[in-house]
């Protein structure tokens, strides 16, 4: 059975159907998906992870892994700059781009949370976590509520969405939404 593969800017998901056509291909637009490599932030750091951003249905699917982390409830954020430098001090404050308290994105809106408060990722015993969530009204593309060249912050501490920030400590965890 042979295998379809088209990479000419799309990101393809290739899955097998036992038919008679052999394969079938999905291809999603490759300007709707970023992937993102999360890393510790201090040198001597094991914490990593990946975050996938899919740009559907008027917002963002967040679909995030994180290993190597603290167990508990971790503050988890986009951040306003794209850059991890300074223990992740150089992402800046959270993505809020309509100048609103801090709160819970996907609840309350972009009106009433910063867009990029993605509330915690619970992370087990063994050190590992994961958290799916939809980011309504965020893109990837441009415009005021664009993502790509932001930053994603993993906290050392829960997300309580007390303000101005929800109280989640330091940055443990850092990773660049690349822009295309």
């Amino acid at each position: 059975m042979k295998k379809i593969l088209i990479t000419v800017g799309l990101v393809c998901l290739s899955v097998t159907v036992w038919a008679a056509c052999g394969v079938v291909t999905d291809c999603i637009d490759r300007n709707s998906v970023r992937h993102v490599i999360l890393k510790g932030t201090a040198s001597d750091s094991e914490i990593s992870g990946t975050v996938n951003l899919i740009e559907e249905n008027g917002g963002i699917a967040v679909e995030a892994r994180v290993q190597n982390v603290p167990p508990g409830k971790h503050g988890f954020h986009i951040h306003e700059n794209g850059s991890c430098a300074e223990m992740g001090k150089a992402a800046g404050g959270h993505f809020n781009p309509d100048k609103v308290e801090h709160g819970f994105m996907p609840q309350m809106g972009s009106m009433h949370a910063h867009a990029g408060d993605m509330g915690n990722i619970e992370v087990g015993k063994d050190g590992t976590g994961t958290l799916k969530i939809f980011m309504k009204g965020l893109t990837l593309k441009e415009g005021k509520y664009a993502v790509a060249g932001k930053s994603i912050i993993l906290h050392e501490k829960e997300d309580d969405f007390s303000q101005p920030t929800g109280n989640a400590g330091g940055r443990i965890g850092c990773g660049v939404i690349v822009a295309n």
